[in-house]
Parts: C-alpha cells; structure tokens; sequence
C-alpha cells in the first residue's frame, strides 16, 4: 500500500483480509519513541484491521519523538505534563484520523485506537472526547490524564466504546495505582472495559500481547 502525505509522519499495513472499507487500528508511540515501534506489532494483528502508526510531532533534542514535554523534576508530583502541548496532539490526532479514513478507505464507523504511555493517555483523551467515533481502544501502561479530557460526558455516547487496559504492577514510570485510579473512571461512566495487571515493569510482555490478541478475537477482530 502506498503512503500518502498526511499531516502526521506515519507507517501504514493493509489488512490480509480485502475489504472494501476496512477497520481501521491507529497506533500510538509512547514518549521518546517513533512510529515504528509499535507498528513491530501490526504483522500480528492486521488479519482485518487496516493498521497505522503514527509519530508524534516533537522532535526530542536527544532522539525519538513525543506528544508533549514531559517536566521529569516534577514526576509523581502532578505538575510534569506540558497540558497545552498535550491539548495541541489530541486535536492533531483527531484531525489524523480524519485524513486517514479518507487517504486509506478505511471504515470510520470501525476504528480503534491502540497507545502505550504518552500515546494510552492521548488514546483515552481521544476517545472520551468523542467516543461515538470509536469501537475499542487498546490502553497499554497509561492513565486518564483529566486535564485533556471533557469535564463533561454524554452517557449515551459512551456506551459503544470498549477498552483492553494493561499495566505492570512494577512499572517505574506510570505507577500501577495511575491505571487503576482511570479503571475506577471507567467504572463510575459504565463503560466496558477489561483490565489486566502483569508482573513486568513499563512495556508489553509475552503474555499481555496474547491477552491483547484474545481480546480482540472476543470482538471479532482477529
């Protein structure tokens, strides 16, 4: 499949399946990595999704890229995210997908997202912003970061989203208590989700990506 040029630097995978309008998988990097990241994943999970990964737009003076600057003086301490940088890449994702349901044919009423850390947060966002856009998002090691999300929530429009959340009991980054603060959200709005905890740090091991995997049979996606 030929990439277009979109406003988002990206990579993108066609489904094995053919199909007309095919749903559509939107990756999400985590802080200081790149769009080909988690894209090592989409091999294992294009059966019918249409899969793009995309790259955050802040080019970090070290290397890798991220969806807004991160105070690491302040971590732990509630202050450490740039909240207008973070608003600029929620809009800039949005927009994103919009380009990309039209470039690539991809069905809008089918589409998922899919963000580890810096890119979950940004998945909720997204999602709890406009959940009517979307069927499933698959939350890896992050959190509901409230200062990107609505104040406000339509009940009706959230009874179609669905979340796979993971998270490492020993994650040195986003602590454990993070996610489980954001399940309790998710809890209280009566939205359908599947929470899981593993014995890892911040990542994605063996047995969180076969649960990921079954997950997303469950749904028919795979």
């Amino acid at each position: 499949m030929q990439k277009q040029p979109l406003s988002l630097v990206h990579e993108v995978l066609a489904p094995e399946q053919t199909s007309e309008k095919p749903p559509l998988l939107i990756m999400l990097h985590g802080y200081g990595s790149h769009e080909q990241d988690l894209f090592s994943m989409a091999p294992m999970l294009n059966q019918r999704f249409m899969i793009v990964s995309a790259r955050a737009p802040i080019h970090l003076p070290w290397g890798g890229f991220a969806w807004y600057e991160i105070n690491f003086e302040n971590l732990g301490k509630g202050k450490m995210s740039n909240i207008e940088q973070a608003k600029d890449s929620v809009h800039r994702i949005e927009v994103f997908i919009r380009e990309v349901q039209q470039a690539y044919g991809a069905d809008a009423e089918n589409t998922w997202l899919m963000g580890f850390s810096q890119g979950c947060i940004l998945s909720y966002a997204v999602a709890l912003r406009s959940p009517e856009n979307f069927k499933g998002i698959l939350a890896l090691s992050g959190y509901i970061l409230k200062d990107i999300t609505p104040d406000q929530f339509k009940p009706e429009a959230l009874k179609g989203l669905d979340f796979f959340i993971s998270h490492g009991v020993q994650d040195e980054v986003l602590p454990v208590e993070w996610a489980r603060q954001s399940v309790e959200v998710l809890e209280q709005l009566n939205i359908s989700h599947q929470y899981r905890e593993y014995p890892m740090g911040h990542g994605v091991n063996p047995q969180c990506f076969d649960d990921l995997k079954s997950w997303l049979k469950t749904k028919q996606m795979l």
